[in-house]
């Protein structure tokens, strides 16, 4: 399995280091094996057309604006040349019906499920179960819901030998590290930590984890040597949480970059 990391913070900005460097922070998008994106915050900004066009399906975590901000241009840029016909957009029932109401409602933005017509639309809501395998393309995944503001799933993604779990933006949960606990092909973790240990509660009331937090919800997996990733690190305290996270002294703990490359 191999993830391209097109954003993976839970913002936009340019942050300088001091030294003279800048680092550009993107929105929340992982390409996983050219054809399926997890979450699409950074999907049409991140890739060129042709690499776009290979998209076959969306696992979307929720409907806040910075995981589906790049969807709707990613629409656009298909619209009219879909082949293999639309891409799906995998998600809970609540979340398509978010899209469907607040973004693709021919107000903010065109009905890229209907247009230009039914038959060439180039996407497609697709209502996952939770907790029920389901398949995109060569993986496998299931669903778990997590503990956000709004309706949010995290995702176990497989393919061959090897697991992936991704868990969307949650605060403190409990279903998802059971169900990853019991899967015998986990190899890595992508797990968010937004905020600094300082603003704790403000992690609390916004669905989010601090690093404290996440040592406390990575710690219910009983996978402490798990390689794990953090995303989701709110830009402006992004130097602040590093050095936090380092201070855990986990063995396989690694911050998320822009165009970062992994492989499980």
């Amino acid at each position: 399995m191999i993830i391209r990391v097109l954003g993976c913070h839970g913002s936009e900005l340019i942050v300088a280091d001091g030294k003279g460097h800048t680092h550009e922070c993107r929105t929340c998008g992982f390409l996983v094996n050219e054809t399926c994106m997890v979450d699409a915050g950074s999907v049409s900004a991140g890739l060129q057309e042709a690499e776009q066009g290979k998209i076959r399906h969306v696992l979307l975590s929720h409907a806040h604006f910075d995981h589906i901000k790049g969807l709707p241009l990613l629409a656009d840029n298909l619209a009219g040349r879909v082949q293999d016909g639309p891409v799906k957009i995998h998600a809970l029932s609540e979340v398509l019906d978010s899209l469907r109401r607040h973004i693709f409602n021919d107000v903010v933005y065109p009905d890229f499920t209907r247009l230009p017509t039914v038959n060439s639309a180039p996407l497609a809501y697709h209502a996952f179960d939770e907790e029920k395998v389901f398949t995109a393309d060569n993986l496998e995944v299931t669903a778990v819901r997590v503990n956000h503001i709004v309706p949010t799933a995290g995702f176990i993604v497989r393919q061959g030998d090897s697991a992936l779990l991704y868990s969307g933006d949650t605060s403190e949960t409990r279903r998802i590290w059971e169900v990853a606990a019991k899967e015998p092909r986990l190899k890595a973790a992508f797990i968010e930590t937004s905020f600094p240990n300082d603003f704790r509660d403000l992690a609390k009331f916004s669905g989010h984890l601090t690093p404290d937090m996440f040592a406390r919800e990575f710690a219910k997996l009983g996978r402490p040597d798990l390689p794990v990733y953090i995303y989701h690190i709110k830009p402006s305290y992004r130097h602040v949480i590093a050095a936090e996270l380092k201070r855990l002294n986990l063995p396989n703990l690694h911050v998320l970059e822009e165009d970062q490359v992994v492989r499980i």
